[in-house]
């Protein structure tokens, strides 16, 4: 009977070539998962700035309020 290897053993078998293997993303980070889907990967900095999703959804909820404030003809100032 053959020996099992170790699930710890992570070397792969001669016969893999890394170099003609596709990286599929998996999961909800997949292209086809997030189609139509309210995710969003955000960038490193951003992450920094906003590391939760209630502190994303605030600041975005804030953008839409400044949007509807109406612009100001400033050229008009009395003086």
């Amino acid at each position: 009977m053959p020996k099992h290897a170790s699930p710890n053993d992570y070397e792969l078998r001669d016969e893999y070539d890394l170099a003609k293997m596709t990286i599929v993303p998996k999961g909800r980070y997949a292209p086809e998962r997030r189609a139509g889907r309210n995710v969003a990967l955000l960038a490193p900095d951003v992450v920094e700035a906003f590391p939760t999703d209630e502190a994303v959804n605030e600041a975005l909820r804030m953008v839409v309020q400044l949007a509807k404030i109406p612009d100001v003809d400033h050229s008009r100032t009395a003086g």
